[in-house]
């Protein structure tokens, strides 16, 4: 998977690479020629007193120095280009996926998950790319050229690299292969530390309400010692592999000169070419760490891209259509047809059997006890969720095969929870209409009773909403969602639960300002409350995932027992009537 991932998002960058490569070449080129220089210094030079030659040979040292310097720069300001880019367009890539998933795709990875791959998991591949662009051609160029170049220099010290080389294979090797789960477990574990503080900061008040400080407080640091404690395991691996390195390192420097010597006072070498074996010895050793280094990198990296992989190969349970309708009748017209719906893994269908039509200037509720599946029906004309049998059609057409940018431009949605975005008063309204003026954001906040309010707040269209709005109240929050939908003027209103933090006397205001503004559309409204759908053309009763009855309210509460029960455990006989 970390191949396939780096060949697919560094393709576009394979001239900056290129570049990468051909600078690094030059560089090591240019690293590896300057201890022959220094050995022909000292044979040809020092040792027969030539100081021109030494000079000569000095500036051409200078010369391939500054060179190195140059194309090592130039190296790492085209590898530095190529991993940030990479990391920008790898995250792109994980949002634009993300943003196609249903509710499904996220509730089985989770948003704590979500947000751990699309920003560590990342962050490894991306710091992977950046050392591998100075490292991953310059060592084994450096390491290969070293050993070919230290056997031409001394062939009869050589043997001491066919011992030393695969040693430090062996202990690198071993390192690694124990570090892979210990990475795997941490990245998991990011994720556990990232659930538990979304967790306890989005549910503070709960916290506080029960007392559960303590409680929340040990079960953080339980999931921050274990992350902890991971990543010190995988430390203490890595750090094994430094002293190896360097104590092999040392000892092979000191059979080099060891056997050097013997070699220089029998005549069979000179101290220029012990010197120069010396250096591609350490260079040697200096390619191996480098290449160690970017070794334990690989096996977190590798972790990440499994991780990034499932997020970007997981299949849509919502696919949009090959062949999506691009335009439809704007009549406003809902039809749920024998639809049926069961959640995966469920042992029963939560709907059963449901047909009905919604058409335009209606206002068509949908009532019932907890669990009956009215959330779940309305959810299904947006596609939040595709039906299992039956078909729910927009305008005549299946909402499955409509393109989902027109299908999401048709509707207003204001959902049970309402979210609003970090910005401003403005800037939440403005979502579903980017275009809108202030006058038609007035009107909607005065329909949606929140003009009074909004007015008071410093600075007001202009007043800064925090994120999620929690700067405002429950039922302020609620207005400016009914608000944003009113801005966007769709053809279908989605109202689920929208009500539920508003009085009796606001939502009567609201509910007698939004008939006229909606007039010329189709609403829909999940309540609990019977007395926000006591006006509404058509009430829908669900029991069980079924539909029992439907009808307006005076009817129902003579027909449908199920209706009356529920209307007469909220409004006494004078409201009901």
């Amino acid at each position: 998977m970390l191949i396939r991932l780096l060949r697919q998002q560094l393709r576009p960058y394979a001239r900056g690479l290129l570049g990468v490569a051909v600078f690094q070449l030059l560089a090591t080129m240019a690293a590896l020629y300057l201890p022959t220089l220094n050995a022909d210094i000292i044979d040809l030079g020092i040792v027969k007193g030539d100081t021109g030659y030494i000079l000569r040979t000095g500036g051409w040292m200078l010369l391939m120095t500054l060179g190195q310097i140059a194309f090592s720069i130039g190296a790492a300001y085209f590898g530095a280009r190529a991993s940030m880019r990479f990391g920008r367009d790898l995250r792109a890539a994980l949002f634009r996926r993300i943003m196609e998933f249903s509710g499904r795709e996220v509730a089985g990875f989770g948003a704590p998950s979500l947000i751990t791959r699309n920003t560590n998991d990342v962050q490894q591949l991306q710091a992977l790319v950046a050392v591998s662009s100075t490292t991953m051609i310059s060592a084994p160029i450096m390491g290969v050229g070293a050993i070919v170049i230290a056997i031409r220099e001394d062939p009869g010290l050589s043997w001491l690299l066919g011992v030393s080389v695969p040693l430090l294979a062996v202990v690198i090797g071993l390192v690694v292969v124990r570090m892979m789960p210990q990475f795997r477990r941490m990245q998991k574990l990011v994720d556990v530390v990232n659930r538990v503080l979304r967790e306890q900061i989005g549910g503070i008040r709960v916290v506080r309400a029960f007392v559960r400080e303590p409680a929340e407080t040990s079960r953080f640091e339980q999931a921050n010692a274990d992350l902890t404690d991971t990543a010190l395991r995988a430390g203490r691996l890595m750090v094994l592999l430094f002293p190896a390195i360097v104590i092999i390192l040392n000892v092979s420097s000191v059979a080099v000169l060891w056997y050097g010597a013997v070699r220089i006072s029998a005549g069979q070498t000179q101290i220029g070419d012990l010197t120069a074996f010396l250096v591609y010895l350490a260079q040697i050793l200096l390619a191996v760490m480098m290449a160690t280094f970017m070794l334990m990198m690989v096996p977190r990296a590798a972790v990440s891209a499994e991780r990034i992989g499932e997020v970007l190969g997981t299949p849509l349970s919502l696919a949009p259509p090959r062949q999506a309708v691009a335009s439809v009748a704007l009549c406003a017209q809902v039809e749920f047809r024998e639809v049926s719906f069961q959640y995966p893994g469920a042992a029963d269908p939560v709907l059963h059997d449901i047909s009905l039509r919604v058409t335009q200037g209606q206002t068509f509720a949908f009532i019932g006890s907890t669990g009956a599946g009215k959330t779940t029906l309305v959810s299904l004309i947006p596609r939040l969720f595709d039906v299992t049998q039956g078909a729910v059609l927009l305008d005549g057409v299946d909402v499955r095969a409509l393109d989902p940018d027109l299908l999401w431009s048709r509707i207003g949605l204001v959902p049970q929870k309402a979210y609003l975005f970090s910005g401003t008063v403005a800037s939440n309204l403005r979502y579903g209409n980017p275009e809108a003026t202030e006058e038609q954001m007035w009107q909607a906040l005065e329909v949606a009773q929140a003009n009074e309010f909004v007015a008071a707040m410093k600075g007001g269209l202009e007043a800064p909403i925090a994120q999620g709005g929690t700067n405002v109240s429950g039922g302020q929050r609620q207005r400016l969602a009914i608000a944003r939908a009113l801005v966007r003027r769709p053809e279908i209103y989605l109202f689920d639960e929208s009500f539920s933090a508003l009085d009796l006397g606001t939502e009567a205001r609201l509910r007698a300002a939004l008939r006229p503004a909606t007039r010329h559309a189709a609403v829909i409204i999940v309540a609990q409350r019977v007395s926000t759908i006591m006006d509404a053309d058509h009430i829908a009763v669900l029991d069980g995932g079924t539909l029992i009855a439907v009808g307006r309210h005076a009817d129902l509460l003579r027909h449908c027992p199920t209706y009356a029960q529920i209307v007469a455990s909220q409004l006494s006989a004078e409201e009901a009537a």
